[in-house]
């Protein structure tokens, strides 16, 4: 697996890669979730444009996994993370977030924080077990409560939802005659 940038050309595969991996929420019983649209093209290139979409490419250099993060209250915020059923469990997505989590300590962030779904197995416990933590309603920052209000104007609290939190190592100091 290789991880890059997205590219422009890429875009509307991520889509088909979101419809893809939302199949899976029919199986729950959260068809809403099954049948929401994927981000729009223009939304996925301000992500591209502000380098914050990065993709997982198979051999052939096509997507097969795709995240779009934001600067939230001095995080980096998983906006979506999505893997095409067809290279699901190989990693993909951990591997993804990773690359994030790379990338946000390069640029000097704290964290990485995402919402989920509280009891859908490749949600809230896949991201326990990737280092992640839920967070209480009074750990919430500014900029998460806002996202969370958001989603709830969406539906999505039809299904009980969380904030997580996966902290970062905080950036060596250089230490001088130590």
């Amino acid at each position: 697996m290789r991880i890059r940038t997205a590219r422009r050309p890429d875009l509307p595969l991520l889509q088909d890669i979101e419809r893809g991996a939302g199949e899976a929420f029919r199986a729950l019983g959260m068809t809403a979730i099954a049948d929401d649209d994927p981000p729009p093209l223009d939304l996925l290139d301000r992500y591209r444009l502000a380098g914050r979409a990065w993709v997982a490419a198979d051999p052939d250099d096509r997507p097969i996994g795709y995240l779009i993060a934001d600067l939230v209250d001095g995080a980096a915020h998983i906006e979506q993370v999505s893997v095409h059923p067809s290279a699901a469990r190989r990693g993909i997505g951990s591997g993804l977030i990773d690359h994030l989590a790379g990338w946000a300590e390069r640029q000097g962030l704290t964290a990485l924080t995402l919402t989920t779904f509280r009891h859908v197995p490749w949600n809230a416990p896949y991201y326990t077990r990737l280092g992640f933590r839920a967070l209480d309603d009074a750990e919430l920052t500014d900029g998460l409560r806002k996202i969370r209000a958001e989603e709830a104007e969406h539906g999505l609290d039809r299904w009980p939802r969380l904030c997580m939190r996966r902290e970062l190592p905080h950036p060596r100091e250089d230490r001088v005659g130590a």
